[in-house]
């Protein structure tokens, strides 16, 4: 799942330093199912409180899927993410994304989620192969 970049952004790259707005707008556009899995959950976190907002739901097909993967595993994208949304970002298996806030009264609750054991508790034969 690539970023489909612009030439400007592009040169700007090749020139040094990157916008970082234009880089997280060039990640919305190439990956949208992504961005609004974010984005609806860091406004269920500002909506709901509490210690963090996640998805359980699967993404609704392979593309979806290769969306969270790549936004997730990048570090640059991830990274923008979280600065960009003032969050922090977790993820578990092939679609249990959650969004903490910054704060540090949190970082408990976001050890445990992102923990061996965390993540063995989420596991079902059924999101054996997602």
């Amino acid at each position: 799942m690539s970023l489909d970049v612009s030439p400007a952004l592009l040169e700007q790259a090749e020139r040094g330093e990157v916008d970082e707005a234009a880089f997280v707008d060039c990640v919305r556009t190439s990956l949208p199912y992504a961005w609004e899995m974010i984005s609806s959950l860091v406004a269920q976190l500002k909506v709901d409180g509490g210690p963090f907002a996640d998805n359980q739901t699967p993404p609704p097909d392979e593309q979806a899927r290769g969306q969270l993967l790549r936004a997730l595993a990048s570090d640059a994208i991830r990274g923008a993410l979280q600065r960009h949304f003032g969050v922090r970002l977790a993820f578990q298996n092939c679609h249990r994304v959650a969004v903490f806030p910054l704060d540090a009264s949190v970082d408990e609750t976001l050890a445990r989620f992102t923990s061996v054991r965390g993540q063995l508790l989420n596991q079902s034969p059924e999101l054996r192969d997602c």
